[in-house]
Formats: C-alpha cells, structure tokens, sequence
C-alpha cells in the first residue's frame, strides 16, 4: 500500500453553502464561545476590536455575553449558544468572529440550532478551541474559516502581521479564488507575553527565523476539501455526530495544529495511529501539519515531524501520500485562513500549496 495516485484530481465532497464575503463598512459580531478572555482581559480585547476595525473598516459588535464575566460564562453555556445562534439570526450582522479559544466550547453543542445556521450562512472565522463550532457548522453544511480570533491574531501586540492581514483579505473580502498560499518568510513567534500587563500590547514578540514548509514525502498533485482543526480539540468529537462524515475523509487534505498546551509528540502519533485503525488516514488525499504550538523548543519541532511519518509511511505503508510540516496556522503567528471544506491542492513536485476556489459568494 503507497497511498494515493500522485495525480489524484480532482475529489468529490460534500457540498457546502459558501457565505457572502464581507466589506468594509460590515458589522461582525463578536463571539466568547469559551474561556471568557474579553472579561478577563478587557484591555487585550479593545485592542483586537480597534486593530480589526481600523485594518478592514468593518464594524465589531458584542452580543449579550461577549464580555460577561469569565466565571459566569463558564458556568452557562448555554449563554454562550444564545450568542452564536443570535449572530446567526440577525440579518444585519454578516461575519461572526471568536473572541477567544478556550477548553470547553464543546459545552455549547446542546444548544445550538443547526437550521438556524444552515438558513443564515455568513462567515465565521476562529481558531483552537473554535475547532468544535466550526465541525459543527460543517454538519450544518455551511463553510467557515480556521484562523485568528479576537484576542490571539488580531490583537496582536505592536500591531497586525502582514501576512495574517493578506491571507484574511484574500480569503474573507475577495471574490477570485485564494490562489497559491506561500510560506511566512518574516519570521513567526509563540512568544508569550501577559495580557496582565497593559504595558506589554505595544510590546513586540520577538520573531524566530522562518525555515519554511518541510516537505516530507508524497509526488504529484493532490486536490481534496480541506478538513481539521487544533489537533487535540478535533479529536474530542470523535465518537460524536459532530465528527466529520466518512465522505468528508474522501480525497481530504486534513490540516492539524498543536494547542499552547504543547501536546508530546507521543500524543500525536497515538491518535494518527487510531486513525489509521479506523481506515480514515487511507483515504486521505494530504496531511498539513503545522508548526508546533507552546513552549516547544524549534530543535524538536523534527520530533513531530518523525511521530507522523512512523504511523503513516512505516506502519501504515502510505508513501505517497504527500504530507506537509511546518505550516504557518494555529497556535504561532502570523497565519493564513483555511476555509473547512474548500477545494485545495498540494503540488508535491513543485512544492506548492493552493486554495483552489473562492471560500466565499457575493
């Protein structure tokens, strides 16, 4: 068993309903799914709003509990839910962003009203913890895109990346599709500086230099949906409704990335092995891994890396499937979008990555 045909064009997916892509001038809903950042930290919170607002000339609005106490919306999930369904139903709202990530927003899944978000499509964009809302609005059948928050991404300290601002632009505000999708060459940070300390926002992280993508194995062209999320969140629905169908396995280019929580790279291969068990990994078209998340020293980022190909191309006998490390999401800035379910393309000879479609409608 090698894995896929090197020239495997295009998958089949589910369809899903693209939202309207968003304008200067829109008004976005602002929403705490989880950990209760915006009350905590309220001065992180204003700062993200007013880089958000002044980069894109959209307009930020709270719902009844985006900056409710962290205690109290920890207690009431269902609050949290109302929020979302409520940016959902509101006409005048048109894109939803998350405030924050979290460890709980799983909570919220009882609540929630798939119909409401199937007959409201509009954009959504979060990350982390978001990883469950998003799996949720893809069994609703509506697109949503993995990346920055509020709080982590556009609030960031000293001002936005370029980087994370074009891929936003490209993929939220324009109609063609992304297009090619390059690697960060400005250098990336994890470096954590406390939101305690108001001081610190127009304190700049310090950047590491930027190695690139790895390419790790895998020839030709792969097109599939793009499915995934932070790794450890994505597999806390496993065994639930909210895990993706078979059909979404099919051709898929299934991007992961690790939390602040710098799971081992031990962890990693344990799931990838369980997913190889239920015949998921087999019928995949590309994995998209991204660069580490926490206080992982860059000397062992190749750990992640070894974890990966061990459980795919040795055990699982997949060579050809092409798979991708270092990538430029989650929990390390700047990063790009990706829009769940989209069309996208890995071009293993040429070393590049594409997002091949328009995420969004007019």
């Amino acid at each position: 068993m090698t894995g896929r045909d090197p020239e495997r064009l295009p998958a089949r997916s589910p369809s899903l309903i693209k939202p309207r892509r968003l304008h200067a001038g829109d008004r976005v809903a602002a929403v705490t799914l989880s950990w209760g950042g915006p009350g905590q930290f309220p001065q992180r919170y204003l700062a993200g709003k007013r880089q958000l607002e002044e980069e894109f000339g959209v307009e930020l609005v709270e719902m009844d509990h985006t900056l409710a106490d962290a205690d109290w919306l920890h207690r009431h999930p269902e609050a949290r839910a109302e929020d979302l369904m409520a940016a959902f139903a509101d006409a005048s709202v048109k894109g939803i962003i998350s405030t924050i990530g979290g460890d709980d927003s799983i909570r919220i899944l009882p609540y929630l009203d798939l119909r409401v978000i199937h007959d409201n499509p509009k954009v959504l964009m979060g990350f982390s913890d978001t990883t469950i809302t998003h799996l949720a609005c893809l069994k609703a059948g509506l697109t949503t895109f993995y990346g920055p928050a509020i709080m982590a991404g556009f609030a960031e300290n000293g001002g936005l990346f370029p980087y994370m601002v074009d891929s936003v632009r490209r993929t939220l505000f324009e109609l063609d599709p992304v297009g090619e999708v390059t690697p960060n060459t400005g250098g990336w940070t994890a470096e954590l500086l406390t939101w305690a300390v108001p001081e610190n926002q127009n304190k700049r992280r310090s950047l590491n230099q930027s190695e690139g993508w790895k390419w790790l194995q895998g020839t030709g062209r792969h097109r599939g949906p793009l499915i995934g999320g932070c790794f450890e969140v994505f597999d806390w629905l496993r065994g639930t409704e909210y895990w993706p169908d078979a059909a979404w396995w099919d051709g898929a280019l299934l991007f992961l990335e690790t939390s602040e929580e710098a799971p081992p790279p031990s962890l990693l291969g344990y799931t990838l092995r369980v997913y190889g068990a239920m015949g998921l990994l087999q019928r995949l078209g590309a994995i998209l891994l991204a660069r580490p998340g926490g206080e992982v020293a860059p000397a062992d980022f190749c750990k992640y890396d070894q974890v990966l190909l061990e459980v795919v191309s040795d055990e699982l006998g997949l060579t050809n499937l092409p798979v991708v490390a270092g990538m430029d999401l989650g929990h390390t800035d700047p990063v790009f979008v990706l829009p769940y379910g989209t069309m996208a393309e890995v071009d293993c000879d040429q070393r590049r990555f594409s997002i091949v479609e328009s995420a969004v409608t007019e």
